[in-house]
C-alpha cells in the first residue's frame, strides 16, 4: 500500500476517534498489511521537543497548543519473524519501546536489537535504561561501529552496561550488511559529522519489497563521498536530516552545529521529478525549526511539491 494512502486513511479515520486506545488500534490495524515494515518513533533532534530553555513550548505543551514530540527513532519490523529492531537509542527509549510493544509486536523480548548511529546524546544515552539502576536487562544486542563500540566499552557509565552484561556489543562494518532475519537487512554506511566520540553512520534498510535510507545527521551533503540525489534514486524512502530549515535560525553560530538546511536540500532537487522528491521523507527537526508544525505554510508548499515530513506513527512497507 502506498504510504500517502496509509496517511490519509490514518487521518481520516484519527478524526473519528473518542481516545488514544482507538488510534491505537486504527495504527495496528494498518500496520498489519505488511509483514515487514518501518514504524516513525519520534522525529526531533536530540534536545526534543519541548526544548531546554524554551518555557513557551512547555506551556504550549501544556495547553495543548503544540504538540510534545519525541527524539528520532525509527522502529524495523518483521511480523513474519516475529522480530523487532531500533533505530537509535534515545533520552525517550522507554516511551519509544512501549510504543513498539503496545502497538506493533509484543512479544517475550523488550528489543530484538538496536542499532547506533553516532555517539551524539540523542542517539545512543537511552541505554542507560538497560543499567541495573531501571530494567537491569540480560545481552541486549547493541550494534555499533568500531568508535562506538570501544567509546561505550572504554567510558563510563556505559562501560558498566558491558561489563554487567546489561547490552551485548555487536561490531558493525562499513558498507557490509547485517541480516537482521531472513526478510531485512541494515547496512551502515559512513557520513561527515561531528565526530568528537565516534564516526557517524547511516543506514540503509532493505526488505523484501522496498527499500529506505536513514540518514538522520550529517554535516553538509557536498562533503560526503556519495551524491544525495542519486542515492535516494536508489530507494523507495529516504528519512534524512532536516534540523535547520535556514541559515540564522538559532541565536549562535550555526557552523557549530553543521546540518543541509531543508533550504539547500530541496534546491539540490529542484529540478527533479515529484516522484523523486516524494521519496524524501525529512525528519530529526530541531525545535526552532518552523516546518516542525504541520501548519507551517512553506511545509504545506513542500508537500504539495511532493516532499513528506515524518510524523510519529507513520509506517512504510519493506
Amino acid at each position: 500500500m502506498n504510504p500517502k494512502l496509509i496517511f490519509f486513511i490514518l487521518s481520516v479515520l484519527v478524526f473519528s476517534c473518542k481516545n488514544r486506545e482507538d488510534l491505537t488500534e486504527i495504527e495496528a490495524k494498518v500496520s498489519d498489511n505488511f509483514d515487514q515494515y518501518i514504524t516513525i518513533l519520534g522525529i526531533v533532534q536530540d534536545g526534543g521537543y519541548p526544548h531546554i530553555n524554551a518555557t513557551k513550548e512547555f506551556e504550549g505543551v501544556k495547553e495543548d497548543k503544540f504538540a510534545k514530540e519525541l527524539v528520532v527513532s525509527l522502529g524495523v519490523i518483521d511480523r513474519q519473524k516475529k522480530k523487532k529492531f531500533l533505530i537509535e537509542a534515545t533520552p525517550d527509549l522507554p516511551e519509544q519501546l512501549a510504543m513498539l510493544d503496545a502497538k506493533y509486536l509484543h512479544h517475550d523480548k523488550i528489543i530484538d536489537g538496536i542499532f547506533l548511529t553516532h555517539a551524539h546524546m540523542g542517539h545512543y544515552t537511552g541505554l542507560m535504561y538497560f543499567g541495573r539502576e531501571a530494567m537491569g536487562s540480560k545481552d541486549i544486542d547493541v550494534f555499533a561501529m568500531p568508535k562506538m563500540k570501544s567509546f561505550l566499552e572504554n567510558n563510563g557509565p556505559w562501560s558498566q552496561l558491558v561489563d554487567l552484561q546489561n547490552i551485548k556489543i555487536n561490531l558493525l562494518e562499513n558498507e557490509i550488511p547485517v541480516k537482521i532475519t531472513e526478510n531485512i537487512k541494515i547496512t551502515p554506511f559512513l557520513v561527515p559529522h561531528r565526530d568528537e566520540f565516534s564516526e557517524t553512520v547511516g543506514y540503509k534498510i532493505k526488505g523484501n519489497r522496498k527499500s529506505a535510507l536513514f540518514i538522520p545527521d550529517i554535516n553538509k551533503w557536498s562533503l560526503w563521498n556519495k551524491n544525495i540525489v542519486d542515492e535516494i534514486k536508489k530507494v523507495d524512502y529516504a528519512f534524512i536530516d532536516a534540523t535547520f530549515f535556514k541559515d540564522g535560525e538559532i541565536p549562535r553560530p550555526m557552523s557549530e552545529v553543521p546540518h543541509p538546511f531543508i533550504e539547500e536540500t530541496i534546491e539540490l532537487f529542484k529540478n527533479e521529478l515529484k516522484v523523486i522528491k516524494s521519496k524524501i521523507v525529512f525528519i530529526h527537526f530541531n525545535h526552532s525549526n518552523p516546518l516542525i508544525h504541520k501548519d507551517s505554510k512553506k511545509r504545506i508548499q513542500l508537500e504539495k511539491e511532493g516532499y513528506q515530513f515524518a510524523n510519529t506513527g507513520d509506517i512504510f512497507e519493506l
